[in-house]
């Protein structure tokens, strides 16, 4: 049996009482032999004593509300790509679209991005000592799409598979699709070992996981910390200072958190208050990693109850500089776009429109709507969303027109909306972050016509947008420079059609300790800390 960590072991009562669950040792089945080229490394430091075991704490802001990999939706992915492994990734957070294989070691598609062959890495090891296999993949996948839950419906291209030798994977897609991108989400695409595949979700939320991963989860508990261990047969290998164990605490107190990190009981967080960014970069023990995120905060406007005057003054009115320099302490950026400009396919010269009062003043008295109230819904109790409809309350008041701010619950504006455009909201507030990148992801979901409203809340209908969104998809599996070029005239149409306003892209801040190195953030994998990848410094 694996040593666990000192700090399990210290607590393991108290977490039995607290109803604290053991996920699957995998040491008792696992071959522990250290890799080759470590052998000599690890003979050495057997005797007299053990070398010292590295803990890493994540505090972590948010709870784990499902831990099944073919269902979760949520901030749960920062635990599941430590245990779990994808076909490919994203590796590099400057290049949005540069694939690098992980389970996958090469890929190639036919001509129209409909045929895709994946080639698997040898070597690989389930945490249950099962081989990685093609056939396993397949199964894994099977199990995401027959689930029909969390992000499946990335899959929904996907007609057969098919596993012609244990390392070659062949898809054929019922259209085009880039099946690259798609399987670099962080989102319901983890490869599952087959002993798993038939259990439940129930078996998973029980603190249970078996996946190719460099870690295994130790212990769980759903209402405070998840354990991770390493696994001693990661295909990858192992060195000196790399983390041993990973406490993953719940920590939803952003002041508790802050403290835990100035005082070294923690070494990584986010979601702090903006303010406090400054002084923790004031202190040498801690890093602040700035950069923006791929989630972006628009308003869709309701073209059924606004006429295009009327949309084009609301556009005009908004206060964008103001907005930007006053939310997330002014880290924020200007939108271009409904594209954030940190995924490909983004236009950050695209001509977007600035703050204009006389010339939305204007408008609205071409179009008589002079005391026209228009409703703006938002998320109760989130902070930016109410400034933001404050100030532009404010804007509005100097055009004639009343702003009437209406926070809801999600589920309660979200079925207002979805009932009858003609009496539903007139401004839609809404963050928005792929499921995988890519600029379709963000214009089909909330601007391509439905005949039934789901997520496009504004109602926006335009056939020409329509055929190029869907034309940009088709070829962005083989052509992402041409999928590029059409995806920005499609953000032009909806720009000149004033379909929305778009307000900002949100910033991404994480405080990392000095004592480890190696974590680089990317906004394609919010807030995940590939531990793997981390070294103590000291």
């Amino acid at each position: 049996m694996r040593i666990r960590t000192y700090l399990c072991v210290a607590v393991a009562a108290a977490l039995l009482a607290a109803g604290c669950t053991s996920g699957t040792d995998t040491a008792d089945t696992a071959d522990t032999t250290a890799p080759a080229d470590e052998a000599a490394t690890t003979e050495a430091a057997a005797a007299p004593a053990e070398a010292a075991s590295v803990e890493f704490v994540y505090s972590n802001p948010y709870g784990f509300g499902d831990l099944d990999p073919s269902s979760a939706f949520s901030n749960e992915n920062a635990l599941l790509q430590n245990v779990y492994e994808t076909l490919t990734r994203l590796a590099n957070p400057d290049n949005s679209d540069e694939v690098s294989g992980v389970l996958a070691e090469s890929w190639t598609s036919n001509a129209d991005a409909t045929e895709w062959t994946f080639k698997l890495r040898e070597g690989v090891t389930f945490h249950d000592g099962s081989p990685l296999t093609a056939a396993a993949v397949r199964d894994s996948l099977q199990r995401t799409i027959d689930l029909d839950l969390g992000a499946a419906f990335i899959l929904l291209p996907v007609e057969s598979m098919e596993a012609p030798d244990d390392h070659t994977l062949t898809f054929t897609l019922a259209w085009p699709a880039p099946m690259d991108l798609v399987l670099s989400s962080q989102y319901s695409v983890y490869i599952v070992c087959p002993s798993a595949v038939g259990n439940d979700s129930a078996w998973f939320n029980d603190g249970n996981a078996c996946g190719t991963g460099p870690y295994t989860i130790d212990a769980h508990d759903p209402a405070g910390s998840t354990w991770l261990a390493r696994f001693d047969d990661y295909w990858g290998g192992w060195s000196d200072g790399q983390v041993d164990s990973v406490e993953m605490r719940l920590i939803e107190d952003p002041v508790l958190a802050e403290q835990l990190v100035r005082n070294g009981d923690a070494h990584f967080t986010y979601n702090l208050p903006f303010d406090v960014y400054d002084s923790l970069e004031s202190d040498s023990e801690i890093s602040v990693l700035r950069g923006l995120s791929m989630t972006n905060l628009f308003g869709m406007l309701n073209v059924r109850r606004l006429s295009a005057e009327i949309r084009e003054a609301l556009v005009l009115s908004f206060p964008y500089d103001d907005v930007t320099a006053a939310l997330y302490g002014g880290e924020a950026v200007r939108a271009r776009g409904m594209v954030p400009l940190t995924v490909w396919g983004s236009s950050p010269d695209l001509d977007i429109p600035q703050t204009n009062l006389d010339r939305a003043r204007e408008l609205i008295e071409a179009a008589g709507a002079d005391g026209l109230t228009v409703t703006y819904s938002f998320d109760a109790g989130t902070t930016e969303q109410q400034q933001i409809g404050e100030v532009w309350k404010a804007n509005l008041a100097t055009i004639g027109v009343n702003l009437e701010l209406e926070p809801l619950t999600w589920d309660a504006r979200w079925e207002k909306a979805q009932s009858d455009p003609d009496t539903a909201q007139d401004v839609f507030t809404m963050f928005w972050f792929p499921s995988y990148v890519t600029p379709f992801d963000f214009l089909f979901s909330t601007f391509h016509s439905e005949e039934e409203p789901f997520f496009n809340l504004g109602y926006y209908s335009n056939e020409e947008f329509d055929n190029l969104i869907n034309e940009a998809d088709a070829v962005s599996g083989t052509d992402r420079e041409a999928a590029s070029e059409l995806f920005r005239q499609a953000q032009e149409i909806l720009i000149a059609d004033h379909a929305a306003v778009f307000m900002l892209d949100v910033p991404s801040v994480e405080v990392l300790r000095a004592e480890f190195t190696g974590h680089v953030p990317n906004p394609a994998y919010a807030n995940v800390v590939r531990f793997y990848d981390l070294r103590a410094v000291r």
